[in-house]
């Protein structure tokens, strides 16, 4: 099984990752990782504020991944928010019967109610070296995006709109 796991900047996708890993015991791709990899490397001429065209540059990369991962009979969680909201047109039935989808976005009205506790918890898992980027605002149109992009394309997202904690827990209830 592939856990491909997505969604907008400071939504908890790593923490996420990180509890399925230790609760499952399978590895886990960080496509952050992949990307300053290949952006350090000088393997591209992209950098991190280069959103929309590194979702073009990674998810090729990222999809051949998943589907050999598929193919060797492995699991795998794969988390980042470099997917395409058509991500499904890139594989055939027999690879979607093993990819469990999820996609995390945060309401405008809990970022109103929690932007600093979620600011504060920005480094959880990694340390981000700038977060002076990251405003209620941006957080708002980087959420909506997500949402109206992944539900127009026909996929669930899960809300996260009172609870943070709880909506983490019945995901993980979920997918385990």
């Amino acid at each position: 099984m592939v856990i491909l796991l997505t969604g907008a900047s400071h939504t908890g996708k790593t923490v996420l990752a990180q509890r399925l890993l230790e609760k499952l015991h399978c590895p886990y791709l960080s496509v952050d990782h992949l990307k300053m990899g290949l952006i350090r490397s000088g393997m591209t001429a992209l950098t991190p504020a280069d959103d929309d065209a590194l979702t073009d540059y990674l998810w090729p990369i990222v999809r051949e991944m998943v589907k050999t991962a598929i193919e060797n009979r492995q699991d795998l969680i794969v988390e980042g928010c470099y997917v395409p909201f058509g991500w499904r047109k890139d594989f055939d039935a027999e690879y979607l019967a093993s990819i469990r989808f999820v996609c995390l976005a945060m309401t405008d009205a809990y970022i109103d109610a929690w932007f600093d506790t979620i600011r504060s918890h920005a480094s959880a898992i990694e340390s981000r070296l700038d977060d002076s980027y990251c405003t209620a605002d941006r957080l708002k149109a980087e959420n909506r995006a997500m949402i109206v992009g992944f539900r127009t394309a026909g996929e669930a997202v899960k809300l996260i709109d009172t609870d943070w904690e709880a909506a983490i827990e019945t995901l993980m209830q979920e997918i385990v």
